[in-house]
């Protein structure tokens, strides 16, 4: 466990507190992972266009699920509905063993975690969220 709990690992985890739920999201949806009981709780803000602009995160995740959160939430702004459904395919891909590392920076540093199946549930938590949350409707006000 030593190798996949790594300092850079650990680093991001530590930068969700840059995240925190904002006060009045246009859209928000939650995340589970039925391998490890994981939950993320997403808020997007959203531009005129529908793509994210803001986010805030509630995690409680073991730290491989915290630092994909802080991965997704790093390279999120300006990605809409299509990105992130095809984020999710191309993730749940790698994952799998159908292909190579996906394109969205900072994956890379969770790569190890792709041994753990019980981890893959935690790094889509925050791709599984901002699908959702994108493709519903917005927040009445």
């Amino acid at each position: 466990m030593s190798k996949l709990y790594t300092p850079e690992i650990l680093g991001l985890a530590v930068q969700l507190a840059d995240y925190p739920r904002l006060a009045e999201p246009d859209r928000t949806a939650e995340a589970r992972s039925r391998t490890c009981g994981g939950v993320l709780t997403l808020d997007l803000a959203l531009d005129d266009a529908g793509r994210v602009d803001a986010l805030g995160l509630s995690v409680s995740a073991c730290a491989i699920g915290q630092a994909a959160a802080a991965i997704f939430a790093g390279q999120a702004r300006g990605r809409g509905e299509e990105e992130m459904l095809a984020a999710v395919g191309e993730i749940e891909g790698w994952l799998a063993g159908e292909r190579g590392l996906p394109q969205w920076p900072g994956l890379a540093a969770i790569a190890p975690a792709q041994g753990f199946p019980a981890r893959h549930g935690a790094i889509l938590l925050p791709w599984n969220a901002a699908a959702d949350a994108l493709c519903k409707a917005p927040i009445a006000r």
